[in-house]
């Protein structure tokens, strides 16, 4: 069985902050951040998020039989009237429990749409191989992260560096060193 390429997709602030304060809204990221997103979201046939994610994205996802999405959630009963089985499925469980369940359905690649928690335990793992980072010129002081607290020693390899819009917002795209 070939493992799963797994590539994280975020956006921040220049103080490293993926949510503005505790809001899970992500309107604050720019329209090029967010043509980015979706071109990569239409590249993916399957796609991981937490139940936060889910929350904040209901609202504008649009199921597809060529696309999977998994949330991963502590209560997938309280979703049980959103499950479409093949499109919108709710799973409980470790990350790389749910990888390789996923892996025995074919899938061999994935995009990871997560908040801090959920990408701490994908880093913990050592499971994911790239990253796409967005950095909006823009400062918040509190916030969420790209990853909960917790001791990694995460190495990165840059492999792009672009500049979206005049006003300096950037994507990073990185390799992760294994």
């Amino acid at each position: 069985m070939t493992k799963m390429k797994i590539i994280l997709a975020m956006v921040l602030s220049v103080d490293g902050k993926s949510t503005k304060h505790k809001l899970p809204d992500q309107s604050w990221a720019s329209s090029e951040d967010q043509q980015h997103l979706s071109k990569l979201i239409s590249e993916y046939e399957l796609i991981l998020m937490g139940g936060k994610t889910y929350e904040t994205a209901k609202p504008h996802m649009e199921l597809s039989e060529e696309k999977l999405r998994i949330v991963v959630t502590h209560d997938p009963e309280k979703y049980f009237n959103d499950k479409t089985s093949g499109q919108l499925e709710f799973v409980n469980g470790s990350v790389s429990q749910i990888v390789k369940d996923l892996e025995k359905r074919g899938f061999e690649k994935m995009l990871l749409l997560s908040g801090e928690n959920l990408n701490r335990e994908f880093f913990r793992a050592n499971l994911i191989d790239e990253i796409y980072l967005t950095v909006e010129p823009k400062i918040f002081g509190s916030g969420n992260g790209i990853i909960a607290e917790s001791d990694l020693n995460i190495q990165l390899e840059l492999l792009s560096l672009d500049k979206l819009n005049e006003s300096g917002t950037i994507l990073l795209h990185y390799k992760v060193s294994k």
